[in-house]
């Protein structure tokens, strides 16, 4: 299992939402660049970034500090927030990215997601943000009827490769991955899974191996020093 120990940006810094509330954003550097460097040093392989300025504007801000990150630290990267249209996707892909993140707009803008499937295959992913087993759409704000193993069937059917799914009520919270989600996920499809949200201790790591998830992301729990990255990418092996 590869694990990806994510930043989310904002502003140029390395920050934290708590169960994506803007509001309750915390600032844990303010040079991600040295974040990232950190996780490669540990023996990371991939990182997750997620750009929370594009998530609300569409754009793609950080895009500077991503391209950088790449560049000079080797990793490989799966970014998402507010991707939304091809010339977002292109610019992602120019700037070296190995996985683009879509996510609302797999659900409001299915012909969209159909084009980057076709343009660029595997380094499209979307993004099953999930809030009491159904996708949630537009920052978390906005719950639809989806649920959770149907909208994936439908990803599947649509030539998605790769999900990567989030339990928003343990995003930020410490609280442990949702197993059950993932290992009936996992069961349900044949899409390489990325758990995301609540990943806390070693023994999430584990579980969410033994379950054969492709992969899984580390955030908060890297931050707060719950859980040693180097160890943390051991157990994933």
């Amino acid at each position: 299992m590869i694990l990806l120990p994510a930043i989310d940006l904002f502003g140029g810094k390395a920050v934290r939402l708590y169960k994506g509330d803007y509001a309750q954003m915390t600032v844990y550097s303010e040079r991600p660049m040295e974040v990232a460097q950190d996780f490669a040093a540990c023996g990371a392989e991939w990182i997750h970034m997620v750009d929370l300025e594009g998530a609300r504007s569409g754009g793609t801000p950080n895009v500077e500090t991503i391209s950088r990150i790449v560049r000079e630290t080797g990793l490989r990267a799966e970014v998402g927030g507010g991707v939304r249209s091809m010339e977002v996707v292109e610019r992602y892909v120019e700037a070296g990215v190995s996985r683009v993140v879509i996510g609302t707009a797999a659900v409001t803008d299915p012909s969209f997601l159909a084009e980057a499937v076709r343009a660029f295959g595997e380094k499209i992913a979307v993004g099953v943000d999930l809030r009491d087993g159904f996708v949630a759409i537009r920052g978390w704000t906005e719950k639809t009827a989806l649920a959770a193993l149907d909208f994936c069937r439908r990803m599947e059917d649509a030539g998605v490769k790769t999900i990567v799914c989030t339990d928003i009520s343990r995003d930020g919270a410490m609280r442990g991955a949702n197993r059950g989600l993932y290992r009936e996920l996992s069961a349900a499809v044949g899409m390489e899974i990325v758990a995301s949200g609540g990943v806390s201790s070693l023994e999430d790591v584990r579980a969410l191996r033994e379950a054969g998830l492709y992969g899984a992301i580390l955030g908060k729990a890297y931050y707060t020093g719950a859980v040693d990255l180097r160890a943390a990418l051991e157990a994933a092996q």
